[in-house]
């Protein structure tokens, strides 16, 4: 459900109704190390251009080349690549990896729009393709599943993009923004403090003037959200903290010492959050990289903000850091 994949579905929308011939290639079988994981997408337009990948390139390479040389395939069709070893080395694929795609062309993009239209209401879409007719369908998909190739059919899952929330319109914030752009995330900005919200000029961003816990329940916020407070206000910080920590985003985190984040939890607990939903809370915020610049610092918190949505221990922080029990987030 990578948003990336969103973009290649925008893209190939776009060359269809501009008359392009376009076809879709998914990868739905790996083995070995092949460098891209079933589900990974990628859309070539007629004349070889694409956006998207399935392999390190030469397999990308060689898909070209076969549209070029006139290969237009007219239903859904398999293509392997790595059967030997030889083969597997010419196309980039490491340890003798295979890789195993359908090449389908887009006819309507009719199904396209209902995608985008769907995750872009934080929807989870599975699209079932039938090998046999090229018949697209579909479906509610859930947090969890994975991508699925019966032989017949594959289900492929979108997902909304990840959503970053910034509390504070500061010099870290704006380079919080940028990293979080680069790795990409929708980006939200919130700042209700005139002096701030005036210089706010991160292309790309959204930036409201809301109170922040009047916001978070706007936006009702999802698995596939995260937020960091990093006013160095009470009053703000601790207004989203409240509504946060009992939402379901999957990371919350506020800028302040350690001994201001013991202060901040004994405030927490005068309102009605239990102790596992403050426990929820990373602060401080980051992994202790030993930066002190504010790209340095954001560097740290979007380290964490990755390490905690892939589920990785959170090994690079400071004795006595509250740290929440890092789980796996399902994409």
């Amino acid at each position: 459900m990578d948003s990336l994949d969103l973009q290649v579905l925008q893209q190939a929308r776009q060359w269809k109704l501009e008359g392009h011939p376009v076809w879709l290639v998914t990868v739905i079988e790996t083995w070995g190390s092949a460098p891209r994981p079933p589900g990974a997408l990628l859309a070539m337009r007629g004349d070889g251009l694409v956006v998207g990948s399935v392999s390190g390139g030469c397999v990308e390479d060689d898909l070209i080349d076969r549209v070029r040389k006139g290969e237009r395939v007219g239903k859904p069709s398999l293509i392997t690549y790595g059967v030997s070893k030889e083969e597997a080395a010419r196309f980039g694929l490491p340890c003798g990896g295979n890789l195993r795609l359908v090449q389908e062309p887009l006819h309507d993009t009719g199904w396209v729009d209902a995608v985008l239209e769907r995750t872009a209401r934080h929807e989870i879409v599975a699209r079932v393709v039938s090998l046999e007719t090229g018949e697209v369908r579909l479906e509610p998909g859930s947090r969890g599943e994975a991508f699925a190739f019966d032989g017949h059919s594959m289900r492929a899952l979108f997902g909304p993009r990840w959503r970053l929330l910034i509390i504070g319109a500061g010099q870290l914030s704006r380079a919080v923004a940028q990293m979080a752009l680069m790795l990409d995330f929708e980006v939200i900005c919130c700042d209700p403090r005139e002096e701030y919200h005036l210089t706010w000029d991160v292309p790309g961003t959204t930036f409201s003037k809301a109170m922040p816990d009047d916001l978070v329940q706007e936006l009702h916020l999802d698995p596939h959200s995260a937020v960091v407070a990093v006013t160095h206000d009470p009053k703000l910080d601790d207004l989203v903290l409240l509504e946060a920590l009992k939402s379901p985003t999957f990371y919350v985190g506020a800028l302040g010492s350690r001994g201001n984040t013991a202060k901040r939890k004994e405030r927490l607990k005068l309102f009605d959050l239990s102790d596992t939903e403050i426990d929820r809370l990373h602060g401080p915020i980051g992994l202790d990289l030993g930066g002190k610049t504010p790209a340095e610092i954001a560097v740290s918190i979007m380290a964490e903000i990755i390490s905690v949505r892939s589920g990785t221990a959170l090994l690079q922080k400071k004795e006595g850091s509250s740290v929440p029990t890092c789980s796996l987030v399902a994409p």
